[in-house]
Order: structure tokens, then C-alpha cells, then sequence
């Protein structure tokens, strides 16, 4: 009798089984169809739309991608999102590694230390782009001190270029810390053995830190370009908090994801337009992680 309860019970838990993974999936489903899944296809199609704010559109085909030829302003954001990657990526790649190199090693402080450099990953971005901005301000801390010892003051928040290259600062300011802690677990795994070997052969620290340091993180490496490549072409915060709402003289720092929100908010937003841009930034910054990963794979072969 015992015996038969036990084989119904076990029958049951089995034909209970199939449903249970997809029970406990199910929030994480739900979210993510909600505020991943749905956007990104209600994105989709408003973009071969005429969709405004308050009027829901027709079907208009690629007209929006049309017109976007013909934007100057789409081709300013796009210059500008390229250049930020180009100046951005390759020093989130370089500095983050050399840091965490030297965080790595077990001085007394050193626990300080990392702690002072990862403060500004968690710190809000509207905060750190607004102490930034007040330092570079024209009567901030930085051209109070080029006044004082004699370079003058420098308009870093009214110079087309010095706006950009500003904000450029600020993101590699903020991102060190992060990527700083991706690199510290990569480094953690290299064999110590490959650089006693290299130091015995005479090798110099930086021999050592371009044929072995280099080498046994490469595969991170890549995972910070792709991870950084994407977050500076889709920059917004940064430039908006330092050119402010227009982009900057004529609006030329505005970025492409600047340009959306600019082109589909309000009253009278053209949320169709702004979507055929949000899905070209998606299209490139596809793009990037491709070229990343097959650069990578290349190297390997």
C-alpha cells in the first residue's frame, strides 16, 4: 500500500515537471517581453510609420529612411556618435587594464584605493556630469587655475570640438572603475609562473605586460570594447548635461540618440522619424559588436 502511494506520488511530480521550469522563467519572461521584447518591436514598426505623439499614422514604407538621407542633422549625429566611439573605446580598453594592475597588488590602503575608483560607477551620471560642468564652467575650478598660472581661461562648454572631447572625458572618467573590476577577475586567473618565466628570460615589465598580460586577457579585452563600444555610440547624459538641450553651438554635438529624443518627445513629436533613427543605432551598434567579434576571431586564428 505504501509502496503503491509513493510510485502515485512520483508519477505525479514527473507529469508536474515540463511546467515547472517555465513557471519559475515566467516573471523573467514577462519583464523582458514587456520592456524589451514589445519596445523594440513597436519600435520596429512605427519606424515605416507617420506616426506622431497624439496621432497614431499610416504606413508610409521607408520614407523615414529616406529622409534621413537628406537630414543634416541625422549625418551630424552620426559623425559625432562615430567619433565618440573612436575616442572613447580604445581608452576604456587601455586605462581600465593598467589600473587594475595596479590595484591588484596587496599594499596596505589598497582596498582605498579601489574603492575611490570605482565611486564614480556608482555615482548618478546627471551628478557627475554636473560637477563636471561646473569645474569646466567658464568661471570653474579648472580655467581659475589655467588663469592662475598664466594659459588663460579655455571655452570647454563653448567650443564645438572641447565640448565633445569634454564629454568624452567625463564617460572615460566614469567607466574606468567599471571596467577596472573585469579586468581585476581576468587578472586574477593569469598563471604567476608566466611572469616569473619572463622575468627570468629578462624580460622588462613592459615586455612582460605586452607578451603576457596582454595575451592571457585578450578575450576580456574584446568584452570591454564591444561593452564600450556600444554604450559611447548610444551616449547621450554626457553631452546633453555639457552642450545642454540644443547640441551645443547650431547643434553641433548633438549625438543620434540626442536627436531622438529631441525628434519624438513633446506635443508635437514625430515618433515615427525618431524611430527609424533608434533603429539605425541599433543596426550600427550591431554592427560594432560584430566587427569586434570577428576582429577577435581573427587574432585567434
Amino acid at each position: 500500500m505504501a509502496s503503491s502511494t509513493v510510485s502515485s506520488g512520483t508519477c505525479r511530480v514527473r507529469r508536474q515537471l515540463p511546467t515547472s521550469p517555465w513557471l519559475f522563467a515566467a516573471p523573467g519572461l514577462l519583464i523582458a517581453g514587456a520592456f524589451i521584447l514589445y519596445p523594440f518591436v513597436s519600435t520596429l514598426v512605427n519606424s515605416f510609420t507617420d506616426r506622431r505623439t497624439l496621432v497614431p499614422g499610416e504606413f508610409v514604407g521607408l520614407a523615414n529612411f529616406r529622409e534621413l538621407l537628406h537630414d543634416d542633422m541625422f549625418w551630424i549625429g552620426l559623425r559625432n556618435s562615430t567619433l565618440y566611439v573612436l575616442g572613447v573605446v580604445p581608452a576604456l580598453v587601455l586605462l581600465p587594464l593598467l589600473l587594475a594592475m595596479l590595484v591588484q597588488k596587496t599594499i596596505p590602503g589598497i582596498t582605498f584605493f579601489r574603492s575611490a575608483f570605482y565611486t564614480p560607477v556608482v555615482a548618478s551620471i546627471v551628478v557627475v556630469g554636473l560637477i563636471w560642468v561646473w569645474m569646466l564652467d567658464e568661471r570653474g575650478l579648472v580655467n581659475s587655475v589655467l588663469e592662475t598660472i598664466g594659459v588663460g581661461r579655455i571655452g570647454f562648454l563653448s567650443d564645438q570640438w572641447l565640448i565633445l572631447l569634454s564629454a568624452m572625458a567625463v564617460t572615460v572618467w566614469k567607466g574606468l572603475g567599471y571596467y577596472m573590476i573585469i579586468y581585476l577577475a581576468a587578472l586574477a586567473n593569469v598563471p604567476r609562473e608566466l611572469h616569473e618565466a619572463a622575468a627570468v628570460d629578462g624580460a622588462g615589465a613592459l615586455r612582460r605586460f605586452v607578451t603576457v598580460t596582454m595575451p592571457a586577457v585578450r578575450s576580456t579585452m574584446v568584452l570591454v570594447a564591444a561593452l564600450a563600444s556600444v554604450a559611447a555610440f548610444k551616449v547621450f547624459s554626457e553631452v546633453y548635461l555639457m552642450a545642454g538641450p540644443d547640441g551645443g553651438p547650431a547643434g553641433e554635438d548633438t549625438t543620434l540618440v540626442m536627436l531622438v529624443q529631441r525628434t519624438g518627445t513633446g506635443l508635437t513629436g514625430r515618433v515615427g522619424y525618431a524611430s527609424a533613427i533608434s533603429v539605425v543605432v541599433f543596426v550600427v551598434t550591431l554592427v560594432l559588436m560584430l566587427l569586434v567579434l570577428r576582429a577577435d576571431r581573427k587574432e585567434e586564428s
